[in-house]
């Protein structure tokens, strides 16, 4: 059983608030170098602290990143409109076998998710469907160097700039000992057990287990973060999250895939059954 501390209270948002970027994209691998110290310019004027710079200065290309985006639909569950095929692609066994793991964990830290739902509307089946899809309930949390796939996938011009503010933001949490320059996350610089980008760690964490820090590495954290991140995108307590319905919009801001969003609706709706 995973041991999550429910000690449960409302954090005020802390907002990053950053200048405009003007770091030029990329195109080329032999290029990263040169956008690497063109950002370090805007990521001091935007008050990036020595931690973070340092970070910056070392950081290198993530392979793995720039073929994702150079070829997006090597990614994984891109080519599977069917919710049950993206289930089985995307977590290695059949989709009964996720959505009976994901009941599971539900059933198991039955206190923790009811919880939440009381206190943010959304349903544990939902939290946990997206646990489970991101990080098998933490068991795998990622072979990338955060900040290398970060500052990778803002350099690249089919993703910049709208994800240079996620990479300051990997620097503003190394600044803060959320994590260090060799910390490792998802390929895009996704984080801790629910894979946030850091822009949205850094504005919707919280300190569910009142240890003092919003830390995306603590389970319960994690978890009350997205319950929070959606809570405040518009989820509706109580109300129908399938396909055509307002919630199921509301999870595009986890992740703008309508096959992973159908996905999260299809395990969900069948872990509550």
């Amino acid at each position: 059983m995973i041991n999550l501390n429910i000690a449960l209270f409302s954090a005020g948002l802390s907002l990053l608030c950053f200048e405009a970027v003007a770091a030029p994209c990329i195109t080329q691998k032999n290029q990263f170098q040169g956008y690497v110290r063109a950002f370090a310019a805007e990521a001091q004027g935007s008050g990036i602290k020595q931690r973070g710079l340092q970070a910056l200065s070392s950081t290198e290309l993530s392979g793995i990143t720039w073929r994702f985006e150079s070829n997006p639909r090597s990614q994984t569950g891109t080519l599977q409109s069917d919710p049950a095929a993206f289930l089985a692609k995307r977590s290695g066994s059949g989709a009964d076998a996720f959505i009976n793991a994901t009941r599971n964990i539900v059933r198991q830290n039955e206190r923790a998710f009811s919880a939440l739902e009381r206190q943010y509307g959304v349903p544990g089946s939902v939290l946990a469907t997206i646990w489970g899809l991101e990080t098998s309930w933490g068991g795998y949390l990622g072979g990338t160097p955060i900040v290398s796939g970060a500052v990778t996938l803002a350099s690249y011009c089919r993703r910049h700039p709208r994800f240079e503010a996620h990479a300051l933001a990997a620097l503003e949490l190394v600044d803060r000992g959320v994590i260090g320059v060799s910390t490792k996350g998802g390929p895009s610089g996704e984080l801790g057990h629910m894979q946030f980008l850091a822009g949205n760690w850094v504005k919707f964490g919280v300190d569910a287990n009142g240890d003092g820090r919003a830390d995306p590495y603590n389970p319960i954290d994690a978890l009350a973060t997205a319950a929070n991140m959606l809570n405040s995108n518009g989820w509706r307590a109580g109300e129908p999250f399938g396909e055509g319905s307002g919630n199921f919009g509301v999870l595009s801001v986890w992740n703008d895939s309508g096959n992973y969003q159908r996905a999260i609706a299809y395990a969900a709706e069948r872990v509550r059954k």
